[in-house]
C-alpha cells in the first residue's frame, strides 16, 4: 500500500513549494489532535494526507533495492525519472554479476533508451500499479474497525480487524479486507509509518474457485522519512499462500523488498540516468598532465 504498494515505481520531482508542505503539515497535526479519541478519524486523517503527498510530493531518489522471490535474490541500483525509472542488476544471491549477465542486463537496459513504445508501456504499467494502491488506500478507514493500541512520543499505534459491513467493490479489496494487523503513524507529519496485517482465516474468492488463500498469510510494509518531510516505502514483506486467478501487480505472494541509501536524483531523462549510472573513468594525474 502507501504509494508503492504499488511498487511505486511512478517517477517523482521536487514539492511545489516548500511552504505548501509546512503548511500542509501543520494542518494535519491540528486535524490529528481534534481526532484523537476517534480512531477511524485518525486513520481516515492520515490516508487523506498519504494520497495528498502522493499527488503533490514528486521528489526522485536514487537508491538500492534488494528484492528476495522463490525465483530471484536480486540488488538493484534504481534512478527515477520522469520518464520512469531506470533499474540495473548489481548483485545475485550476494555476488557481483558475472560479465555475461552484465552484458545481457545492459542490452536490455539500451532496448528500453530506444523504445519509446516500451518505455510508455511501463510507464503505463506503472501508473495502474499506483491507481490499485490508492484505491486500497482510499478503503482502510471503511473497510475495518479501529482501535487505539498505544502512544510513544510521536508514534501512535491503531489495531484494525475486519468490518463485518463492509462489501468489497473488487476481489483485490475482498483479500485486502479480511487481515487483522496493526498500523503505526508518525504523529509529527501525520504519515504511516509501518503496517502490519495477517490473515486469520482462508479467504476463498466465487466459494474457492477463482482463488483461495490459506489462513496465517502475512504482509508487512515500513515507511520511513529519507529527506525532511519527504517519505518513502523502504521494506515490502509479503508471504501469502494459497491460489489466486487474478494478478496482484502490486505485490507478488512471496516476496521481500528492502530499499536503502536513498540520495535525490537529478536526472530528467532516462538517458541522463545511465549516464550516472556511468561516468567517465577519471583522468590520472599522468594523463592530465601537458606534455
Amino acid at each position: 500500500m502507501m504509494s508503492r504498494l504499488n511498487r511505486q515505481t511512478a517517477a517523482r520531482f521536487r514539492c511545489t513549494a516548500l511552504t505548501l508542505v509546512t503548511l500542509s503539515a501543520c494542518a494535519c497535526v491540528a486535524a490529528q489532535k481534534d481526532s484523537q479519541k476517534d480512531p477511524k478519524a485518525l486513520i481516515a486523517s492520515v490516508c487523506a494526507n498519504e494520497l495528498a503527498a502522493d499527488r503533490n510530493d514528486h521528489s526522485a531518489y536514487m537508491y538500492r533495492d534488494h528484492d528476495i522471490t522463490p525465483e530471484h535474490d536480486t540488488l538493484y541500483q534504481i534512478i527515477e525519472t520522469p520518464d520512469g525509472i531506470l533499474k540495473r542488476k548489481l548483485e545475485d544471491h550476494g555476488h557481483p554479476i558475472s560479465p555475461e549477465e552484465r552484458q545481457a542486463d545492459e542490452a536490455g537496459i539500451h532496448k528500453l533508451l530506444g523504445d519509446p513504445a516500451l518505455q510508455r508501456r511501463l510507464r503505463r504499467d506503472s501508473a495502474h500499479d499506483d491507481e490499485q494502491a490508492e484505491q486500497l488506500l482510499k478503503l482502510l478507514p471503511t473497510a475495518f474497525l479501529w482501535t487505539i493500541a498505544s502512544e510513544n512520543g510521536d508514534l501512535i499505534t491503531l489495531n484494525f480487524k475486519p468490518d463485518p459491513t463492509f462489501d468489497p467493490p473488487n476481489m483485490e479489496a475482498r483479500v485486502f479486507a479480511d487481515m487483522y494487523g496493526q498500523v503505526v503513524i508518525a504523529r509529527n507529519d501525520n504519515r504511516i509509518r509501518s503496517m502490519h496485517g495477517t490473515m486469520l482465516e482462508d479467504v476463498k474468492i466465487a466459494y474457492g474457485i477463482i482463488g483461495r488463500l490459506h489462513k496465517g498469510g502475512t504482509f508487512q510494509v515500513e515507511h520511513r522519512e529519507v529527506a525532511p518531510h519527504h517519505w518513502q516505502l523502504t521494506d515490502l514483506h509479503v508471504h501469502i499462500v494459497g491460489r489466486i486467478l487474478f494478478n496482484f501487480k502490486t505485490i507478488g505472494s512471496q516476496e521481500d523488498e528492502t530499499k536503502t541509501d536513498f540520495k535525490p536524483s537529478p536526472a530528467q531523462t532516462l538517458q541522463q540516468a545511465w549516464e550516472i549510472m556511468n561516468p567517465p573513468p577519471a583522468k590520472t594525474a599522468s594523463a592530465a598532465k601537458p606534455r
